[in-house]
């Protein structure tokens, strides 16, 4: 079997959260995971950015950097690449099938998540890397990626209500899954958090006696300049920053006191380093500029409110006198539709609803229908059977169009765009 149909094959074990089923099988292949020093990032958004911003940089700093994150756009092999190159398909498959394998005999099946995990710890070991920037998958504590007692830095990059079916109906509750990552006296790196989260991981921060940085965002410069300043006493670095959205000055903001860390470990990242690195980090999806049919549009997950509420502020600061916006929007059954849509609509906007492919998609027409008590006073509401024709409705007109609503549709729209 290939990559894909070996990873198929474990799709329907569903989420299952727990470390005992990857422990036994790391332990199988030798505990891959055990050779390889990590940054362990968790997060409710930004989580790939940093990673983004953290594997460019230590890449230009010369070393050989593994990076584990999900989900893929429109490849299996984007999740696990080695200094920003993906693993290849072969290598994938090799790796698959050690671990698949190693899995036989084992008391409990392992998931579809646990499988593609393993076979990233097994190649990051078996290509030497120097250290792995790995992103947990849902929450944190119970995260196959949760096995590495000593992480060089733990990182939270922030907390809001997502997946709250699983981590718990709370924004304190995903805190307390999330600062799951921490370990004993190992360097932590956190974002701005809401209140209540904040009071868990600071209780977890001295429970643990963890040295621990607090971020604010770097200062924006303008004409794509940022600059950030760990404290008072430490040099102002000025970078370059790629990728768009306010989001951003917070994001390359915890990449930098990552970095810091590891500068203070002993890890040689030069001035220059961080800001070649910072300057050339790509992280397509988010928040991308591209064409569809030569027209302009805009493309972005957002799949879930605060994702949904960082986009809109973009596209809001895009003109002085915001216009209304094209939406072609499909949203996955499980996430938080009408808080999405309400951060997102506004008076005039139009919107052009879709299934998300292949995935447990919203009903476009169940959709509409929360759209337009939502913002009633929408130009345009329309279900479409696909993305296709709701694209090229969309472009149609002259206003920006925004494709979001999920990382599986946008991934989607990717596939379709090299088509054409």
């Amino acid at each position: 079997m290939n990559a894909n149909s070996i990873l198929q094959s474990y799709q329907h074990f569903g989420v299952h959260l727990g470390l005992e089923r990857i422990q036994q099988l790391l332990q199988k292949l030798d505990n891959p995971h055990q050779k390889v020093p990590i940054i362990h990032i968790a997060g409710t958004n930004g989580k790939g950015s940093v990673c983004a911003y953290l594997s460019s940089v230590l890449t230009a700093a010369g070393y050989r950097v593994g990076r584990y994150t999900s989900p893929h756009l429109i490849d299996w092999t984007e999740r696990i690449c080695i200094n920003q190159k993906p693993i290849s398909t072969i290598a994938l498959q090799q790796c698959l099938e050690q671990v698949v394998s190693a899995a036989e005999g084992n008391t409990e099946t392992p998931t579809q998540f646990e499988i593609i995990t393993a076979a990233a710890w097994l190649y990051f070991a078996e290509q030497k890397a120097d250290i792995a920037v790995i992103e947990t998958g849902l929450g944190g504590r119970l995260d196959a990626t949760n096995v590495c007692e000593t992480p060089l830095v733990s990182v939270i990059t922030s907390i809001s209500l997502d997946h709250w079916q699983i981590l718990g109906p709370t924004v304190a509750d995903i805190a307390g899954q999330k600062a799951g990552i921490l370990k004993s006296k190992c360097p932590v790196v956190v974002g701005e958090l809401p209140e209540s989260a904040r009071i868990v991981v600071e209780k977890r921060i001295k429970e643990l006696d963890c040295p621990a940085i607090w971020v604010k965002p770097a200062v924006d410069l303008g004409e794509g300049f940022a600059e950030y300043q760990l404290s008072q006493n430490s040099v102002k670095i000025k970078y370059q920053l790629p990728l768009l959205g306010q989001i951003q000055l917070m994001n390359s903001a915890i990449a930098l006191a990552t970095l810091h860390t590891l500068q203070n470990l002993g890890w040689q990242i030069s001035p220059t380093a961080i800001a070649d690195g910072i300057a050339t980090t790509q992280w397509p999806g988010r928040l991308q500029q591209t064409t569809w049919k030569n027209r302009n549009i805009l493309i972005d997950g957002a799949h879930n409110p605060a994702a949904a509420i960082a986009l809109r502020e973009y596209v809001d600061h895009l003109t002085s006198s915001p216009s209304p916006i094209n939406w072609v929007i499909g949203i996955l059954a499980t996430k938080d539709c009408d808080d999405i849509l309400q951060a997102l609509l506004k008076k005039g906007d139009r919107l052009y609803l879709v299934p998300v492919p292949d995935q447990n998609s919203s009903s476009p027409a169940e959709l509409a229908a929360i759209a337009e008590n939502i913002c009633p006073e929408l130009t345009v509401c329309q279900a479409f059977p696909d993305l296709t024709t709701a694209l090229d409705a969309a472009v149609a007109g002259d206003n920006l169009t925004v494709l979001c609503g999920s990382l599986y549709l946008v991934g989607y729209f990717l596939q379709q765009q090299s088509q054409f």
